[in-house]
C-alpha cells in the first residue's frame, strides 16, 4: 500500500509497544483465532489487514475543537498471540489480556473469529457483557459460535449480559429459548433501529455493569449489512449501517466501566476488493479510542 506523506496529515496507527508500564490509557492486541470456525474463514489474516487499514485514516476528532487520539491517548500495540486457538492458545489469550489490563484503561482485541471473545473477556475479568451481534452465540461445542455460552458454563452471570442486534432468520427457536431461560436482556436488530443507539447502549451499560465490575464489548462486525460487510461470512442483507454500529460502539466505549472490547467475524481474506469490510473494522477501533478520549 502506497500512501501520500503530508506532515500535517498525520495517520492513525502506528503505535509503540507496550515494553514497559507506561499507564496506557488503551492497548491493541491481535488474537486471530480461526481454527474452530463454523464457517471456513482467513480470520487469522484479519489483525494485520486491519492494521494496514488504520493508516489510512486520520486520529482526528473534528470537534470542535479538534482532538488527536494519538496525541490525547497513550495507546501502546501489543502485537499478536501467535496461536491464540484451543485450550493451551486460550491460555495465552487470558494471561496476555490479564497483563495489558493491568496497566491500560481499554484492551481492544483485533479477531480473528468469534471464538476469541471466550478468552479475552476472561483475561479481563470481566464480570458484565455487552454483544453487538446478530447472533446469540448459544451453541453446543466449542466454535465461533459457543463462546457466550462458554462464558456462562464458566461462571458469568447472563443477568449481566446483554445481545444487541439479534437478528431474524440467523439463529434457531432452541437458541432464542435457551437465551430467555437465561436471563440474557435481548435487543432485537428491528428494536435497536426503532430506540437508537444512544437508547440502547445506555440501557446495556447499565445492565451490564450493575454490581459493579468489568463489562467487556463484543462487536461482532456481522451485524452489518452485507453491502458494508462483504468480508464477514454470516453478515446478512438487512443488517446494521455502518455509521449505526460506529454510533454503538462509541457509545460503549465512553462508559469507563467497559474495560475491554473485541472486533470479530472479519476474513480479510473475502473482503470486497476496496476492503471495505477491515475498514470498517478499523473504524471500529478508533472509535473505541474516540469514546475513551471525550469521556476523559
Amino acid at each position: 500500500m502506497t500512501l501520500s506523506h503530508d506532515p500535517l496529515w498525520p495517520r492513525a496507527g502506528g503505535w509503540p509497544s507496550p515494553d514497559e508500564a507506561e499507564g496506557w490509557d488503551a492497548a491493541i492486541l491481535g488474537v486471530p483465532a480461526w481454527r474452530t470456525s463454523l464457517s471456513p474463514t482467513g480470520a487469522h489474516a484479519t489483525p494485520a489487514a486491519v492494521r494496514e487499514a488504520l493508516r489510512r485514516y486520520s486520529p482526528t476528532l473534528i470537534g470542535p475543537p479538534p482532538v488527536d487520539l494519538s496525541e490525547a491517548l497513550r495507546i501502546a500495540d501489543a502485537g499478536d498471540i501467535a496461536s491464540p486457538d484451543g485450550p493451551e492458545g486460550e491460555a495465552s489469550v487470558r494471561t496476555a489480556v490479564s497483563g495489558l489490563i493491568a496497566d491500560a484503561g481499554l484492551v481492544i482485541a483485533l479477531g480473528g473469529d468469534n471464538s476469541a471473545t471466550y478468552a479475552v473477556a476472561q483475561g479481563a475479568g470481566a464480570a458484565g457483557l455487552i454483544t453487538i451481534d446478530a447472533h446469540y452465540d448459544l451453541r453446543d461445542g466449542v466454535s465461533n459460535g459457543s463462546p457466550v455460552r462458554r462464558l456462562v458454563e464458566d461462571g458469568l452471570d447472563p443477568r449481566r449480559i446483554v445481545q444487541l442486534g439479534i437478528a431474524d432468520f440467523a439463529n434457531s427457536a432452541a437458541y432464542a429459548q435457551r437465551a430467555t431461560d437465561l436471563g440474557i436482556t435481548v435487543v432485537t436488530l428491528d428494536e435497536v433501529r426503532r430506540r437508537g443507539a444512544a437508547d440502547v447502549m445506555a440501557e446495556a451499560l447499565e445492565i451490564a455493569g450493575r454490581g459493579g465490575g468489568a463489562v467487556h464489548l463484543d462487536i461482532d462486525v456481522d451485524v452489518c449489512d452485507r453491502s458494508v460487510a462483504p468480508g464477514c461470512p454470516a453478515s446478512v442483507p438487512g443488517g446494521l449501517a455502518a455509521w449505526e454500529l460506529r454510533a454503538l460502539v462509541r457509545g460503549a466505549a465512553s462508559d469507563p466501566r467497559l474495560r475491554s472490547a473485541d472486533i470479530v467475524e472479519v476474513d480479510a481474506t473475502a473482503d470486497a476488493p476496496d476492503g471495505r469490510t477491515v475498514r470498517l473494522a478499523a473504524l471500529c477501533v478508533l472509535e473505541l479510542l474516540a469514546g475513551k478520549a471525550v469521556a476523559a
